[in-house]
């Protein structure tokens, strides 16, 4: 939606210039308090890191930085250390993530040549954008400046909702301010209006990752221009004070007359009015520096919260600097009369309290939200506000909220975490009932698999993509909505959701003890824990095996003892880091197939804990905190993802880590520093002392702790409790370079085992899941005759089975038939089967096989991508059509090749008809191809074409389009069939993906 503002242009060019006054420099005189004077936000910006090095307070809604990269994996911030050509200094910005979005309000300098193109893809000085000497570039909380290779001086400040630009121009050339509303993503509208000589003002409404995002502004000029213009287009054309439309730049000329210019820049998602309001309140004045000096204050009050001694000078700048980065998201969203954008796009007010944006849950569920309940509460009390006010307005709890817009980017509902994490360490702030019945709502939903989830316990691999990870995290968040069930008294629900939270057991496959999906009840054949498939996420089964984090105890008994799980994890770490399947992006910092450069592996050096060794968890630890983070650009080994990836660092230095977020365990190990303490509400605080075993030892060299005091008693258990943190006590560690032989290692010691706050018994107030069945067979389809197998994970259950088609889907009649020995298929078959032990019962599963309506067989030219194998070639002629959901995996995918396919029908036969059936999504890079040639053959050396098929599909229409591109030929004899479907080639320009090479999806040949 947009409103529309006309203003009167007041046009007095003969305004004096405003004057400024300068303060001293930003640093405080108490050096010791400057905890600032750590943090280096240049961290993260090469590299995968995304991060952004420019001006934000804690959890800002101005995030001003340079530009220096439009598109790309490695622009999703918008900068990368490698470049050397800045496009401009826009107002909001991602801090490491892996889309790209925002970007927002780019204004620039320039001197010289007027252009309003920013030059990308041309030479250098083609546009406005302009090089830069990165010696120059200098970055402190809240500040950045840089000198252009035009001679121009930017530094840059900020308030909450407010950016300060301060600009000096080389003596005697004329200054220039270009403000370009087209920067990075589509714009849907935009509006500029020259309000005064000293005021410019306008909106930006853009579709990218946030489908429909709005930024107002306000900005005010220290001395007013000469003349200003606005344009739809890059040529100046005529003179003009006001524009909306698509392509909407301004361009204000200064004279050469006093070479420093200030900017001040206020934003709003709610209006014009609203910016104003933001920059008049927070910038009323002209003080940069006094700004840029408050900027500092306000992050040495946040980082304070959190005060160490000890440690290297690089392991105290690795510390604030991932301190830094867990504070600068999520966003505040209100303005400061506390009106906001909602999830309707309708306007509404934040009673008592700020609304937020940007929630990364998938990735700051794990660390990064634990966190700020230690050190934010009441920010984390509002978050959870923040979530209920989205389910009011847009039906659900958020996935991953950006801007006001839900992008349903990654899986789960994990809310519900942070809620329930809130909730269980008294976070006040929220309506703990209206909590629940958001959090019911989410996970009872049909999208994403949870229909089936529910129905059957699991998500099978047919069903829906990524069906292991979502079973998992599913699993994994209902537990979470158990925990505040209980405590409410809400008996039934917690029972119910306490199932679901087993839910991971079906998953688990005894024979490789590997979270594996199940495709029509089999586990998926071939498997390589190593591969990197449409099945999980972002991730392979080593990845995702461990994520259990509500029932490690019944994880550990389900891999065969703690012995067996520690084996396992030590594999983990050790075996080949090589990845194989699909190329993966995010799988970084490798360690193994352990892979810290992505969240699913975070909790799972702490794991030994769980099996009642601590000692073994010390050295995993301390390798990554020690290997996989460092000073400069290049310090982060994977995506900052909104704080998780720092905020990691900052618990497992400190030597405590959440490994179940919604428990109020904290497992414990040695920290980096001697001393660490936290600055707590009320003037409390919570100290961790560690005192090396050794004489003249060294606290930050001794990974183990032999003995741990709480508040001067022994505390033998190797986990803490947040009421125990909170309550400000004392925790006095023992360590040393060398294992302890005891603590830890008790039965009582270990986390996860014992109790929450009102008896909350997560997964142990139901009796233990009984895993679904499984089938095992040669394949789904078959020529002759085909031999079933039926087993499950409980060898003591046995199983029941039917093959009469009529029967209810989950009824279990009397007539079902005990499994005794395997079953031999001679025709197309559904088989429906269930577990049953004790009076207990698994789902009801079924397996279809079908019987092949021929002998064909298949020889492919060139191999499809490792991603989109179908099973084999034998998936072009078993009669089985690929659904519109290509991600499934029952289509043939080949990137960058033609598709060449032979089909052998073993004899001579008549052929009436010919063709295939191809896929379109060109979003996902999958196009028609070009042109498909057929060609028939009696002996498989020389063929004779006989149709060239073709399509009048628009290769730039979007969605899943699929079409069979068959021909009617004169009847010839052949043994041989020979299609090739011509692949549409190099991805171009108007597509995000230009440069890429483009798929040819394929099922099935088509012949009568």
């Amino acid at each position: 939606m947009k409103r529309k503002h006309r203003f009167a242009v007041l046009w007095a060019l003969s305004l004096s210039c405003l004057g400024t006054m300068r303060a001293p420099a930003a640093e405080p005189k108490d050096r010791s308090l400057d905890w600032a004077r750590y943090v280096d936000p240049f961290v993260g910006t090469d590299g995968h890191g995304h991060t952004y090095p420019g001006a934000s307070l804690p959890f800002g809604m101005v995030q001003l930085s340079p530009d220096t990269r439009l598109s790309g994996w490695d622009g999703c911030s918008g900068y990368h250390w490698s470049d050397n050509l800045i496009y401009g200094f826009s107002h909001t910005h991602l801090s490491g993530t892996g889309v790209s979005d925002y970007g927002d309000i780019l204004f620039m300098p320039i001197v010289g040549t007027v252009r309003l193109n920013n030059g990308a893809g041309g030479k250098a000085g083609s546009g406005y954008g302009t090089t830069f000497d990165k010696e120059t570039e200098r970055t402190a909380p809240g500040w950045y400046a840089v000198r252009l290779d035009s001679g121009i001086d930017v530094d840059l400040t900020v308030t909450e909702r407010a950016g300060m630009h301060r600009y000096r121009f080389p003596q005697g050339e004329l200054a220039r301010v270009v403000i370009d509303l087209t920067h990075r993503d589509e714009v849907l509208d935009a509006g500029l209006i020259i309000t005064s000589p000293t005021r410019v003002e306008g909106w930006r409404r853009s579709s990218a990752w946030a489908r429909d995002q709005i930024v107002y502004f306000s900005a005010r000029f220290s001395r007013p221009f000469e003349r200003g213009t606005v344009t739809d287009g890059d040529s100046l054309g005529g003179l003009s004070h006001e524009i909306e439309g698509k392509n909407v730049k301004g361009l204000l000329f200064f004279g050469s007359e006093g070479s420093e210019l200030l900017i001040k820049v206020g934003i709003s998602a709610v209006d014009i009015e609203g910016a104003r309001r933001n920059l008049d309140t927070e910038i009323p004045g002209w003080n940069f520096d006094a700004v840029r000096h408050a900027a500092r204050q306000q992050w040495n009050q946040a980082l304070g919260r959190i005060e160490i001694s000890g440690g290297t000078e690089a392991q105290r700048s690795i510390f604030y600097t991932a301190l830094y980065h867990s504070l600068l998201a999520p966003n505040v969203f209100s303005d400061v009369d506390g009106r906001y954008r909602g999830m309707d796009g309708a306007i509404h007010q934040a009673e008592g309290r700020r609304q937020y944006t940007v929630f990364s849950l998938w990735d700051t569920f794990r660390a990064t939200h634990p966190l700020l309940t230690l050190i934010e509460p009441e920010r984390a009390g509002e978050f959870v506000a923040t979530f209920l006010a989205q389910y009011e307005q847009g039906g659900r709890l958020p996935v991953w909220e950006l801007a006001g817009n839900e992008t349903d980017c990654m899986i789960g509902y994990h809310s519900v975490s942070v809620i329930a994490d809130a909730w269980r360490k008294s976070i006040g702030g929220f309506d703990a009932g209206k909590a629940l019945d958001a959090m019911i709502a989410s996970a009872t939903r049909d999208h994403f698999g949870l229909a089936m989830y529910r129905r059957q316990g699991f998500i099978g691999g047919e069903d829906e993509p990524e069906s292991v990870s979502k079973t998992l995290e599913y699993a994994y968040d209902d537990w979470c909505i158990a925990q505040l069930a209980e405590g409410l008294g809400r008996e039934r629900v917690a029972d119910e959701f306490s199932r679901r939270a087993r839910s991971w057991r079906h998953l688990l496959d005894p024979a490789t003890r590997f979270m594996r999906p199940r495709v029509n009840q089999r586990w998926l054949e071939p498997f390589d824990p190593r591969r990197v498939d449409l099945h999980y996420t972002e991730a392979n089964a080593w990845q995702y095996s461990f994520f259990v984090p509500h029932d490690v105890p019944g994880l550990i008994d389900a891999m065969g003892g703690e012995e067996l799980f520690m084996a396992r994890l030590d594999s983990l770490f050790d075996t080949e880091s090589r990845t194989t399947g699909r190329e993966q992006a995010d799988i970084t910092g490798l360690i193994g197939q352990y892979a810290h450069g992505n969240e699913p592996s975070h909790h799972m050096a702490w794991l030994y804990h769980y099996a009642g060794r601590p000692d073994r968890s010390a050295p995993r630890v301390r390798q990554i905190l020690d290997t996989l983070y460092g000073t400069g650009a290049a310090g982060l080994c994977g995506n900052e993802d909104c704080g998780q990836m720092s905020s990691w660092y900052v618990l497992s230095a400190m030597g405590l880590y959440p490994v179940c977020p919604g428990s109020n365990e904290y497992v414990i190990g040695a920290p980096l520093f001697s001393d660490v303490t936290l600055h707590l509400p009320r003037g409390r605080r919570f100290l961790i002392r560690a005192r090396a075993v050794e004489n003249g030892g060294d606290p930050a060299a001794a990974l183990y702790v032999h003995t741990a005091r709480l508040n001067g008693g022994d505390l033998h258990r190797a986990f803490i409790r947040h009421e125990e943190i909170v309550g400000g006590q004392d925790l006095e560690l023992r360590v040393a370079a060398t294992p302890g032989a005891r603590w830890g290692r008790g039965a009582d010691e270990r986390p996860g085992r014992g109790a929450g706050r009102d008896g909350a018994r997560g997964t142990s107030r139901v009796d233990p899941v009984l895993p679904a069945p499984f089938a095992r067979a040669a394949a789904d389809v078959f020529h002759d005759s085909l031999v079933v197998s039926l087993d499950c994970a409980d060898a003591t259950a046995r199983i029941l089975y039917t093959r009469a088609s009529s029967v209810g889907k989950d009824a279990v009649p009397a007539g079902w038939k005990v499994y005794e020995r395997p079953l031999s298929l001679r025709q197309s078959t559904r088989v429906r089967f269930v577990a049953e032990k004790a009076g207990q019962r698994s789902p009801v599963v079924e397996s279809v096989f079908h019987r092949l309506p021929n002998a064909w067989t298949v020889q492919i030219e060139n191999p499809p991508n490792p991603q989109y194998t179908a099973g084999g070639p034998q998936a072009l002629v078993d009669g089985l059509r690929g659904k519109s959901n290509w991600r499934l995996g029952a289509w043939h995918g080949y990137q960058d090749t033609d598709f060449t396919a032979i089909v052998d029908f073993g004899a001579v036969q008549q052929l009436h008809r010919v063709g295939a059936g191809f896929l379109q999504d060109v979003g996902s890079w999958i196009w028609m191809p070009t042109e498909v040639d057929v060609s028939v053959s009696e002996d498989g050396k020389s063929y004779e074409s006989v149709a060239r098929l073709r399509h009048a599909i628009a290769d730039t229409q979007s969605g899943v389009v699929m079409r069979d591109l068959v021909s009617d030929i004169s009847t010839v004899r052949a043994r041989y069939l020979r299609i090739v479907a011509h692949n549409y080639g190099a991805i171009p320009e108007w597509h995000p993906g230009h440069g890429g090479s483009a798929f040819i999806f394929v099922d099935e040949i088509l012949v009568e």
